[in-house]
């Protein structure tokens, strides 16, 4: 049996909208403890990458919050 609001009182594509944002955020706050670790442990390289990686997470995030606040305005 598949959620379409029923129980949650949420329709599937916002809560996908939601999950998504609120995984790419929490992917972007996660990835800061791997910078972190990377710097103690002078693996630049590693750092950077982690940043990146980040960086793409943020804008997942954002994209996801901008998408939300339009489809829940309407």
């Amino acid at each position: 049996m598949s959620e379409t609001g029923e129980f949650t009182g949420t329709k599937d594509k916002n809560y996908n909208i939601l999950w998504f944002t609120e995984a790419c955020l929490s992917n972007a706050l996660r990835l800061e403890s791997y910078v972190q670790d990377a710097e103690r442990d002078g693996d630049n390289e590693l750092a950077d990458f982690f940043r990146r990686a980040q960086a793409e997470s943020q804008k997942g995030g954002e994209l996801g919050k901008e998408l939300l606040t339009k489809r829940l305005a309407s």
